[in-house]
């Protein structure tokens, strides 16, 4: 197959020679690579730049000052205005298998890697924005990104952290006074991004796409340098970088999993080296559980469902393991043993989602020691949510009371179309409960760590983008990240965030936003 040349080099220099000396004491090593890796291109500047919000927690954790960050200076950085001091702006480069279709070159079409700084907890996180303009990868695409596409991934990414799940995270929102066209005219909008790194399986495809083994092993050697140092001890260090991507994503999508989130965009281009939860498009949690639900506007044949997540992921993982295989053939002396040795480092994949998942749905339960019986009773359960239309989320949450006494047990029928469905069910899991002698109390308290009251329900999302896109009115967005901030506290007064939505509410579709 004849690949695309590597990305033409723009100079950050003649988009905005002026940089701006706010504190983000960049120490840079991707830029250090070779420049086949990416193309160097500054953002575009924007007409009328307007701050939205600085996440200030986490600019804190990463050892900026929110004020600075938020001041006009500041605001010109979030907007692509001005570089940064010690900033080196580029677009990475990368491949991808988008719902199953392999592209030899895709890459940050409407992004910039503005450099990378180390945390107040020693790790090294990259700086990033997101819809800052037309890069050599944007493939006739505009390079910006809307309103609503922002504050969905601001809310969702902020909810997954309190969640406790690996994830990219927002640091700023900025408007940029400009609009951009979609379905139809949008204001439009520039993300701040934080990520451990962006390296991606469609990193290591597309070099593997171009028979370029040095930059395979270049790119191997970084990430195990920068994830998975372990691994550079290790007798073979790219069997060992596979294995621990493998068991990363497996605990990832259990997550996921455990939680009723769908990705709704599962290419290698969005899978991360990492373990984090990247590129939030159309992604959602779902309400009643459904296994094969899809939200996703653009995945007509489900190939990223609800259930097929795992599938998808072991997927993505192949063609990973597919991008080493040199390096492998090359540690295993063979192309025989280098296969092998993929195989069965892929073959980890279930057992590793299968342990995680298996343990989240005990936590679910209250359940504090492994039996026999305990998986068949977690999915007797589902089925029962699946085929009532059962709440997935308040579903589990309600049990956290259920656990203490059975006059708990009215709220939880209430959400199954047919009762006594979780009668005889609950039946069972009492009888389970009585196994162990840990006390009702010390139960409900792990099962409320397991078991949150507050997602980003869709209805509500969409209520907050709406209020912000037509009207300008950022409040409902505020709230809501209040509210999924703190997701496994109960807050009374706050319950209206916790209802499903009425059947006018309902979000049937969730959209890329490209």
């Amino acid at each position: 197959m004849k690949t695309p040349d590597a990305p033409a080099i723009v100079s950050p220099a003649a988009a905005d020679p002026y940089r701006n000396p706010i504190g983000f004491d960049f120490k840079n090593t991707y830029a250090r690579l070779p420049e086949r890796f990416y193309a160097r291109v500054a953002p575009t500047p924007v007409v009328d730049p307007h701050l939205i919000k600085v996440n200030v927690q986490l600019a804190r954790n990463l050892g900026l000052d929110p004020d600075a960050l938020a001041s006009s200076q500041g605001v010109e950085i979030l907007a692509g205005n001005r570089v940064a001091e010690g900033s080196e702006p580029l677009a990475m480069a990368y491949a991808g298998h988008q719902f199953g279709n392999f592209v030899p070159q895709l890459g940050d079409g409407r992004a910039n890697l503005l450099g990378e700084v180390i945390g107040r907890d020693g790790v090294r996180y990259d700086i990033q924005l997101k819809g800052s303009g037309r890069t050599p990868f944007s493939r006739g695409g505009d390079g910006r990104a809307a309103l609503g596409p922002v504050l969905r991934e601001y809310i969702v990414s902020e909810a997954m952290a309190a969640l406790g799940v690996p994830t990219a995270r927002v640091l700023a929102a900025v408007m940029t006074g400009q609009q951009v066209m979609r379905e139809t005219p949008q204001p439009g909008a520039v993300m701040t991004r934080v990520a451990a790194s962006h390296l991606r399986v469609g990193t290591f495809q597309y070099f593997a796409a171009r028979g370029d083994t040095e930059g395979t092993h270049i790119l191997a050697d970084y990430a195990i340098a920068r994830h998975y140092p372990e691994a550079a001890q290790a007798n073979q260090p790219y069997r060992a970088l596979l294995d621990s991507v493998v068991a990363r994503q497996a605990h990832l999508v259990a997550q996921w999993m455990l939680l009723g989130f769908i990705h709704g965009v599962m290419n290698t281009d969005n899978t991360s080296i990492s373990g984090e939860t990247i590129d939030y498009g159309p992604c959602a949690f779902m309400e009643a559980y459904e296994p094969n639900k899809v939200f996703s506007s653009i995945d007509q044949q489900g190939r990223y469902a609800y259930s097929n997540q795992p599938h998808a992921a072991h997927w993505n993982l192949v063609r990973l393991a597919e991008s080493l295989l040199p390096l492998l053939n090359e540690e295993m002396g063979s192309e025989e043993a280098g296969l092998a040795s993929a195989q069965e480092s892929l073959a980890a994949f279930a057992p590793h989602f299968d342990t995680a998942r298996a343990a989240g749905l005990r936590r679910k339960l209250g359940l504090t020691i492994e039996h026999e019986g305990d998986l068949a009773l977690a999915e007797k359960l589902l089925d029962r949510m699946a085929a009532n239309q059962a709440d997935y989320t308040l579903t589990f949450r309600r049990l956290c009371d259920a656990v203490v006494g059975t006059e708990a047990d009215t709220a939880i029928r209430a959400l199954f179309a047919d009762p006594s469905a979780y009668d005889s069910w609950a039946d069972d899991w009492r009888k389970r409960l009585g196994n162990e002698s840990v006390s009702a109390q010390e139960r409900a308290v792990m099962m409320r760590r397991a078991s949150p009251a507050f997602i980003p329900r869709n209805h509500l999302v969409q209520a907050a983008i709406e209020a912000a896109v037509d009207r300008q009115d950022f409040r409902s967005f505020e709230e809501l990240l209040d509210v999924v901030s703190c997701p496994y506290e109960d807050r009374p007064a706050l319950e209206r965030y916790t209802t499903p939505a009425r059947p006018e509410e309902c979000v049937t579709a969730t959209f890329c936003g490209t």
